[in-house]
């Protein structure tokens, strides 16, 4: 409920940006740390971090085309994985933009790169955190996964994954044990 006025945002403002032709070009959401967002170290709570992050990616579902795909195959974006990784302090009203980027796929997930950039101060532009997601899409008539290419031939994506980077195929690995 309180990132409610931020998700109307997206929204709303998805309708006034370009659309996001190449599924592997990044969303850009510029965005301020209010006071919601500040822990007891007035800083931006960790787990706000995950968050906002959900906010990227609703960005880059509704500019890149997938959110119609969504409707049509009655599916929602779900996550089965996330790492963040955090480097420097948000302060209060301290603006910053999330990037988020899809680096590949498989047979089922989406990896999913999201930093956040500071936007001001004598660090801006630098990371402050980086997260990895690995979602897919979930059939909610049938709870079933949605296929990724069956996703990409739904948008009329026709290329295949680039090589997943080392830090991605790295964190897969330590998944799995």
């Amino acid at each position: 409920m309180n990132l409610l006025i931020r998700v109307f945002y997206v929204f709303i403002s998805s309708f006034f940006k370009p659309k996001i032709g190449d599924l592997l070009a990044p969303s850009l959401l510029k965005l301020c740390v209010l006071p919601n967002d500040l822990d007891f170290n007035m800083h931006m709570n960790n787990g706000r971090y995950l968050t906002i992050m959900d906010l990227g990616r609703l960005d880059l579902i509704l500019r890149t085309g997938l959110f119609k795909i969504m409707v049509q195959q009655k599916s929602v974006p779900i996550l089965a994985s996330a790492k963040i990784r955090y480097r420097l302090s948000l302060d209060p009203f301290q603006k910053y933009t999330l990037q988020t980027q899809i680096l590949g796929w498989d047979e089922k997930w989406f990896y999913i790169e999201q930093r956040f950039l500071m936007g001001s101060g004598v660090k801006q532009g630098e990371v402050a955190a980086i997260g990895l997601v690995k979602g897919c899409f979930l059939n909610s008539s049938t709870q079933s996964t949605v296929p990724s290419n069956d996703v990409l031939t739904a948008i009329g994506y026709p290329y295949a994954s680039p090589p997943l980077p080392p830090h991605v195929t790295d964190w897969l690995q330590a998944e799995e044990t």
